[in-house]
C-alpha cells in the first residue's frame, strides 16, 4: 500500500512535486493500493483522483493513517511526502516506511522482492 502526500509530493500539488499522476496509476496498475494522505480536506484530495481518473482506496488526513493501517491488509506500508514534521513524523508513528519524493521516482516498490519464507 501507498499514501501519497499531494502538495509538494505530486505533480498536482501546491507547490507541485517531482511524482506524477502516471506513476500513481502505474502502482494501481501493479496490484497496489494506493491513496492521499494530506492536510488538503479530504473532499479536495478526492476531487484530485477523480479529476485523474484514478479510483484511490483511501483519502484521509494525516493523523489518519493509524486507521488507514487498520483498514487494509499489506505486506508493506509506505507513506510518500515532503515534510519531516508533518509527513515522514505521522509514518513513522502509524507504523509505515517512509520515501521523500525524489526516493520515490525510482519507484522502488515495484522493484520490492518478497521475504523468502
Amino acid at each position: 500500500m501507498i499514501s501519497f502526500d499531494i502538495d509538494g509530493t505530486l505533480e498536482v500539488g501546491d507547490p507541485p512535486g517531482v511524482l506524477t499522476m502516471e506513476l500513481v496509476r502505474k502502482t494501481q496498475e501493479a496490484g497496489i493500493l494506493v491513496g492521499s494522505c494530506s492536510d488538503r480536506p479530504i473532499s479536495g484530495q478526492r476531487a484530485i483522483w477523480e479529476k485523474y481518473g484514478i479510483a484511490y482506496d483511501f483519502a484521509v488526513s494525516k493523523h489518519q493513517l493509524p486507521d488507514v493501517k487498520a483498514k487494509f491488509e499489506a505486506d508493506v506500508y509506505y507513506h510518500i511526502g515532503d515534510r519531516e514534521d508533518l509527513d515522514r513524523q505521522y509514518a513513522l508513528a502509524a507504523g509505515f516506511e517512509f520515501f521523500w519524493p525524489d526516493e520515490a521516482v525510482s519507484e522502488p516498490w515495484l522493484n520490492r522482492n518478497p521475504d523468502p519464507k
